[in-house]
């Protein structure tokens, strides 16, 4: 099956930085994943869009974060990162990285997988 793992949070104070990063793995081979991104959930708040990243490079993100975070990734390596700085208290969330489409070379397809979340926490 899709694994999606998640490391790179943590606790910083505000103003601090932080980056996260997701690596996809599958059974088998990976032959191409794509759009990848992060969403973020805060207690008692919905999951959100944090950015977003196609294959292609173009880039997408939430107005919150425009500015301060900035989304990449290698294909190569079947890694998003995140960089995050200028971080806020209110960054302080559960965030998750998704990949919406994973082909492996036998031709397999995973849709709309999740990884496990990971937690920041941005202290004021």
């Amino acid at each position: 099956q899709v694994q999606l793992v998640e490391s790179g949070g943590g606790l910083v104070q505000a103003g601090g930085s932080l980056r996260l990063s997701c690596a996809a793995s599958v059974s088998g081979s990976i032959f191409s994943i794509n759009a990848m991104g992060w969403y973020r959930q805060a207690p008692g708040k919905q999951r959100g869009l944090v950015a977003t990243v196609t294959s292609g490079g173009t880039t997408n993100y939430a107005d919150s974060v425009k500015g301060r975070f900035t989304i990449s990734r290698d294909n190569a390596r079947k890694t998003v990162y995140l960089q995050m700085n200028s971080l806020k208290p209110e960054d302080t969330a559960v965030y998750y990285c998704n990949a919406d489409e994973i082909r492996t070379y036998a031709g397999t397809y995973y849709r709309n997988s999740w990884g496990q979340g990971t937690q920041v926490t941005v202290s004021s």
